[in-house]
């Protein structure tokens, strides 16, 4: 009687990691291309990312720098006071979106360019997204206009 309780146990325990296993593994599979590493100039300047890397980069769109090309084709470059990242985008900007504002796109460098799939910008005069705020209070170069 002992043993086939004990049998029992040790069934079930198994059949929990083997169902324990499998869950981690199917949730390791569908973040595999959802997790984008948020950097800013500075950090990419002092470890580049690996070749076809998706990430997040953000910053502030650097004055002067807003190119508009042909059709949809956007060039400018994105700076958190210590280092500066050219970028590419071809789609539609946000309304909000322009020089001096904050900016956070997702992409990958091809041929020393920050080619960006999204581009998300600041919503209103206040807001901006907390990364971009943590790189540029790094560098000395952001205030915070509420005080």
């Amino acid at each position: 009687m002992k043993s086939l309780k004990k049998r029992r146990r040790i069934q079930v325990l198994v059949a929990a990691a083997i169902a324990l296993g499998i869950a981690v593994g199917l949730i390791g599979y569908g973040f595999r291309d959802g997790i984008n590493l948020y950097r800013s100039p500075s950090q990419m300047a002092d470890n580049p990312p690996a070749v076809n890397e998706v990430f997040r980069l953000g910053g502030l769109v650097e004055d002067g720098t807003l190119i508009r090309g042909a059709g949809e084709t956007v060039t400018f470059r994105v700076t958190d006071g210590g280092a500066s990242v050219p970028v590419r985008f071809a789609g539609v900007l946000p309304d909000l979106f322009a020089e001096g504002q904050g900016m956070i796109g997702t992409g990958q460098m091809q041929d020393g360019i920050f080619v960006a799939s999204e581009i998300l910008a600041k919503h209103d005069e206040n807001y901006m997204p907390k990364e971009v705020i943590d790189s540029l209070k790094e560098q000395g170069v952001y205030e915070d206009p509420n005080s």
